[in-house]
């Protein structure tokens, strides 16, 4: 890349002028790798990644590196199918991921590093590193930089750095010329991008991805103006992804976005204050500190997580990630290990998290699990209890929130319950990514429409999206022996005769929880329907006894006490396909109101059993 002619004098220019070269200190204490990676190879605490590692290892080199071919390229666009092409895009950045870390772990292995190169090679010799769903007819294939170019990139630039003179000449030259050509040149030629000004994962992890590499390629003194440029525009999009959060720190796109979105501010953030010496410092912030406790809240039991939204329902913790802002922050506390995700878990094979698991594992020490705690999220309208008896560990979830918010769920009054790291009530979470689900039709999926959500249809009507379609609170506190819950929510429905539509929770935290759950609606004339829907993944039993219903898994339930005398259950088994494509079973338990008035007042109580 040629230097600008244009003459920049602002601060963080000047200090781009003034930063060292990046160097193996940033990853390495002594500098040097090789302490580091025989600690790992003989070392009990990285027993399991290492096997993990191997174990890949070996069933890659049994394979071929799969190819990324016009006919899988242009599926997205005859059928709007997405999982063929990133399913061996993905295989192979597992490949470059592996064999990386096996040349590092074993460098006397010829076997693996040779898989490296010709893996290196090959991610060098792809048409764009752009995913399908990403390109536009709007802006040309060599201009655009979604997500996973820059993460490309990024990993790129960090394995040239990290494998130094192991990797030849040609290689590292290769490396150079993409980022320039794929990444830098671009983005300040080119823009602006979209996700430059993203109020979510976006703007973190292309913009960190890109400042992150440039931070480890630009070198040179006839490099540092264009540094500093480069840092200018990626400071400006952090900015915009935190403006995405409220002060209570919550992640709305849910944990699994937390550990990408911010899991990027942070990589990028580590970089830019070790090479700044210090100087540019994101952590001193207090919203990034409430940020990065967002995580330990999520946990319901188990690995079993709060999801509203697109994610998962049950998750493990990325240990680096998790010590590195442990280690940061008192307050916040180290995660369990054996809460630690495996190898092999990322589907979409990140360098930046898998890297860091590793180097980052140390910075904070173990827990044994997290403690019982209430919290109220007052801007992302959530409240999250997890409770702890001898009887177990028991979690429940509710939110308010808007229609309208990243990767956006109609899903106002959604709540789910937990027990033993298992779900009684559920959120679907997030389906497959196709073409429609993020278009015109995406809330005709189940997943992301009222629909499939544990929230009534009101007269016929499903809840709307939108900005303006928004819950208010009415009360949000948490006591030692109670939770409390309460939201208006008749914006969130077109329906004319709505005119109030009052929610509330009462969460007891017994030795075995129960849930009372009430709503309270007035209309301007009486509706023809009104349905209660609840969302289980449990084939329900109806009791002997009228007006309940049981939701057993294993030697837990949870019993659904109703009035049969003003609902009428009915249970409807449905499916749906998960995020990877499956068809997945799940019931609504939807309660017909039979006699309908102006104003109803409805109660339904949730009590966890042993069986």
């Amino acid at each position: 890349m040629k230097e600008s002619d244009e003459i920049i004098t602002s601060p963080l220019a000047e200090l781009a002028e003034k930063m060292p070269p990046a160097s193996l200190y940033f990853y390495y204490p002594e500098g040097s790798g090789y302490a580091f990676w025989q600690k790992v190879r003989s070392s009990g605490e990285y027993a399991a990644d290492v096997a993990e590692i191997r174990s890949e290892g070996e069933r890659l080199l049994a394979t071929t590196q799969p190819e990324l071919t016009y006919s899988l390229f242009s599926l997205f666009a005859k059928q709007g199918s997405r999982l063929e092409y990133e399913r061996a895009y993905f295989e192979r950045r597992r490949r470059l991921n592996t064999f990386a870390l096996l040349s590092l772990l074993e460098p006397e292995q010829e076997a693996f590093h040779t898989a490296l190169l010709d893996s290196v090679w090959g991610i060098c010799s792809e048409l764009t590193w752009c995913l399908p769903a990403h390109v536009s007819p709007e802006r040309p294939v060599s201009e655009t930089i979604d997500l996973f170019a820059a993460e490309t990139g990024f990993t790129l630039a960090e394995l040239r750095l990290l494998l130094g003179e192991r990797l030849p000449e040609l290689l590292r030259t290769r490396i150079s010329e993409l980022i320039h050509e794929r990444l830098l040149l671009p983005f300040l030629k080119k823009g602006p991008y979209a996700w430059e000004e993203a109020e979510h994962n976006w703007s973190a992890v292309c913009a960190g991805s890109i400042g992150s590499a440039a931070l480890l390629l630009l070198q040179e003194d006839g490099e540092k103006k264009i540094l500093g440029r480069i840092l200018e525009r990626t400071e400006r999009s952090m900015t915009y992804y935190l403006q995405g959060f409220g002060e209570d720190g919550a992640c709305l796109e849910g944990i699994g976005y937390w550990n990408y979105g911010f899991g990027y501010f942070v990589y990028y953030a580590d970089l830019l204050h070790k090479r700044s010496r210090g100087e540019l410092d994101w952590f001193s912030q207090e919203k990034v500190m409430a940020i990065a406790g967002f995580q330990q809240k999520c946990f319901l039991g188990g690995d079993a997580v709060v999801n509203f939204s697109d994610a998962l329902p049950y998750s493990s913790v990325h240990l680096g990630l998790s010590r590195y802002v442990s280690g940061k922050y008192k307050g916040i506390p180290s995660p369990p290990t054996r809460l630690r995700a495996d190898y092999r878990e990322d589907h979409c094979s990140r360098w930046a998290p898998a890297l860091r698991n590793l180097l980052w594992r140390e910075l904070a020490g173990d827990a044994q699990d997290w403690e019982p705690g209430d919290f109220t999220l007052p801007d992302a309208g959530w409240l999250i209890s997890r409770t702890v008896s001898e009887e177990g560990v028991f979690g429940f979830a509710a939110k308010g929130g808007h229609n309208d918010e990243p990767h956006n769920h109609n899903d106002l009054g959604q709540f789910m319950v937990a027990g033993d790291g298992e779900f009684f009530l559920s959120d679907l979470g997030c389906g497959e990514y196709t073409q429609d689900y993020f278009s015109a039709p995406r809330y005709t999926y189940d997943c992301n429409g009222s629909q499939g959500h544990s929230v009534p249809v009101i007269n016929g009507c499903l809840q709307a999206a939108g900005k303006n379609r928004f819950a208010s609170i009415l009360e949000q506190s948490s006591s030692g022996l109670e939770s409390r819950l309460t939201i208006e929510l008749s914006e969130a429905y077109d329906c004319p005769e709505l005119q109030t539509f009052k929610r509330s929770w009462l969460w007891r935290k017994e030795k075995l929880p129960s849930l009372v759950l009430k709503d309270e609606l007035s209309f301007t004339n009486k509706p023809d329907t009104l349905l209660e829907r609840f969302v289980t993944l449990i084939k329900p039993e109806e009791l002997s006894q009228e007006g309940r219903l049981l939701l057993p898994r294993g030697s837990l339930a949870l019993e659904l006490v109703y009035d049969n005398q003003q609902v009428r259950a009915e249970v409807t088994e449905r499916t749906y396909r998960d995020h990877f494509g499956k068809n997945q079973v799940w019931y609504t338990l939807d309660f017909h109101v039979l006699q309908l008035e102006t104003f109803l007042d409805l109660s339904f109580l949730f009590h966890l059993i042993r069986m």
